[in-house]
């Protein structure tokens, strides 16, 4: 019951009248016209219902309330699997998603899992951007700082620092993030010259 409560709140509330129309049979269309546009409204339907669930979990994640990101994550993956297949370029946002909700439960074997689908489909996908290999290199960093392994996180923050450079130009916005978590790290580990020169470059 607590599962199912948790479900509702967290994303089929919100995609209750977008899951009929997509889950139901196709209905028989008589001319090929007829077919294209039967697929094309479905692609649509199924899209909207992805960027709906794919926004709920985000804005859990970042309210802290991990737990109900789940939920509204694994519709996203759902119909992302469907329709970009499962090894697409797509699902990485939600399988980094996905990794750094599992973390905030303390489920640090299933976020591993995660991350390495996510890192398995980067690694497939040669002209992969760096924008997405910057966001995989934070969850990463984000995880290896839950592991407790700060050396490991800020390599990964420096490649996510790096990559983001790459991407966006180094006064970015995108960039102050890979900063931040950073600065965080040094200041645990009271370096706090490195920890104060990284808050201020944020």
């Amino acid at each position: 019951v607590s599962h199912q409560r948790t479900d509702w709140i967290s994303i089929h509330s919100h995609i209750c009248q977008l899951l009929l129309p997509v889950l139901r049979p196709q209905p028989c269309f008589h001319s090929e016209k007829d077919r294209k546009h039967g697929k094309e409204q479905l692609l649509r339907r199924q899209e909207s219902l992805i960027a709906v669930a794919l926004s709920t979990a985000q804005g859990f994640v970042w309210a802290g309330k991990p737990l109900e990101a789940i939920p509204a994550a694994l519709q996203a993956l759902r119909f992302s699997s469907r329709v970009f297949g499962s090894s697409s370029v797509q699902l990485v946002p939600i399988f980094l998603l996905l990794a750094e909700a599992s973390t905030g439960t303390g489920r640090l074997r299933q976020a591993a899992k995660y991350l390495s689908q996510a890192r398995w489909i980067i690694l497939q996908t040669p002209d992969c951007s760096a924008a997405l290999q910057s966001k995989l290199h934070r969850g990463l960093g984000l995880f290896s700082v839950a592991e407790g392994n700060l050396d490991q996180a800020l390599y990964h923050l420096a490649n996510d620092v790096y990559l983001a450079t790459v991407e966006f130009g180094l006064n970015s916005v995108e960039v102050s993030g890979g900063y931040f978590h950073m600065a965080n790290i040094f200041f645990r580990q009271n370096k706090l010259d490195a920890a104060n020169s990284l808050y201020t470059e944020v």
